[in-house]
């Protein structure tokens, strides 16, 4: 395990982030604080793409001095997955942001206990 860890560090500091938002998302009781564990999740999988996308010695795949070969560039296919991660991570912090201020508007706090309580209380 020791020399493994030290060659894979960019994985086993990605595994250990997702760990810490996967932990964060289940024990947390603050809707703010579940939506950040979940960004910390997501930063998790682009490190770990990334990290498996990168080849030492090579370029980004742009053509440049008329070098062809595909020995000389990174796997484009991690890049493009992060970027469209990223997209698709915004979108939905941002829908789960808008949700979460009209939970508040509604129960006035983002405690899911809470909430679940005057649920119960309001018979539905």
């Amino acid at each position: 395990m020791g020399p493994n860890l030290f060659v894979n560090y960019g994985e086993a500091v990605a595994a250990i982030l997702f760990c810490i938002g996967f932990t964060n998302l289940l024990l947390q009781t603050n809707l703010i604080k579940k939506i950040i564990g979940l960004n910390i999740m997501d930063s998790a999988i682009y490190l770990f793409l990334a990290e498996k996308g990168y080849i030492a010695g090579r370029a980004a795949p742009i053509v440049t001095n008329g070098v062809t070969s595909a020995e000389a560039y990174i796997n484009p296919i991690p890049s493009g997955l992060v970027l469209t991660g990223i997209v698709v991570s915004v979108s939905v912090s941002a829908l789960m942001l808008s949700l979460t201020i009209r939970l508040y508007v509604r129960y006035h706090t983002l405690n899911l206990d809470e909430i679940a309580a005057q649920l119960k209380k309001e018979g539905k």
